[in-house]
């Protein structure tokens, strides 16, 4: 029989971590349509969006740069399903093709901002003192610059172009994934089972990556859906000021302007067309957002 010194030491922040990593990924999504409909809902809008940005060589009618005199300036047909600009394309492919370019931006830009606004809230809540003081400092000014300013200057500056308006937006992001994760962080260093792994010998790296970090992803990834339908919103906003990804790459913010506001009284559906799309994905982002938070914050389960 086992004495309690044979018996292998298991550290609660450890046990922890194995019972979370039980909960399959069907699990979640079968607790999110039951107990949020609405956000498997959204879901299913972000999946469907996705699907057609994937595939838009072959869900697309026509190519997003065929023109055809004719057809110029159309209302729904046929033929093309929400109407042609002045140019005789195709606003449905368009808007297919367009959501290519906001998806991108707003998952890369979104996984760089969070990602490196966490691991500098994850460092400077960890070991706090000074080091923390001048991370937070630098937060604050970059907090203090509205952030489609910044966007604007650093687009300005660098010259537009696909990355760069990825890295001008993860940019302004940063700083709320930092503030998010350095409170977590503070918090839960401060559970009893972080001295445990400290006394009997394991460093910084250790505690940092295997017993805060898992217990801190929930609010990152609610975070993370949320920041989606910002980041899109940012990502039109630059397009349609012109700062955006260039001609002849079809973008939703570029499409509201330039032609969308020339022809918004002769040929409304040029700019109503992708308004809805932003409009729509947005929403769907957010809802899908709320519903994580209310089901992975433990706090909110009541």
């Amino acid at each position: 029989m086992a004495t309690n010194a044979e018996r292998p030491t298991i550290i609660p922040g450890e046990a922890e971590v194995l019972v979370r990593r039980k909960v399959s990924l069907p699990v979640t999504l079968g607790r999110l349509a039951k107990k949020k409909p609405l956000g498997a809902v959204s879901l299913g809008v972000i999946l469907l969006v996705i699907f057609a940005a994937v595939f838009a060589d072959i869900v697309a009618p026509y190519q997003f740069f065929e023109q055809s005199v004719d057809d110029r300036l159309q209302g729904s047909s046929v033929q093309h399903f929400l109407g042609t600009d002045s140019l005789g394309r195709d606003i449905f492919t368009r808007i297919i093709y367009g959501a290519r370019i906001s998806l991108f931006v707003g998952i890369m830009a979104t996984l760089f901002g969070v990602a490196h606004g966490s691991f500098w809230g994850l460092v400077s809540g960890y070991f706090g003192g000074k080091f923390d003081l001048y991370v937070q400092r630098v937060m604050d000014i970059i907090l203090a610059i509205p952030t489609l300013i910044m966007a604007l200057v650093i687009v300005a500056t660098f010259g537009a172009s696909l990355w760069n308006v990825i890295g001008a937006i993860a940019f302004t992001i940063t700083p709320r994934a930092n503030r998010l994760m350095r409170g977590t962080v503070i918090s839960t260093k401060e559970n009893q089972y972080i001295d445990a792994a400290r006394a009997i010998g394991a460093n910084n790296r250790r505690i940092m990556g295997l017993h805060i970090l898992p217990n801190v992803l929930a609010p990152i990834f609610v975070l993370v859906s949320l920041d989606l339908g910002s980041v899109i919103i940012q990502e039109a906003s630059l397009s349609f000021l012109g700062l955006g990804v260039p001609p002849p790459t079809p973008t939703w913010g570029g499409m509201l302007s330039g032609e969308g506001r020339f022809y918004m009284i002769r040929a409304p559906w040029i700019a109503v067309w992708p308004g809805v799309a932003i409009t729509l994905t947005v929403m769907a982002f957010n809802l899908l957002g709320d519903a994580l938070r209310d089901i992975l914050d433990p706090r909110l389960k009541q």
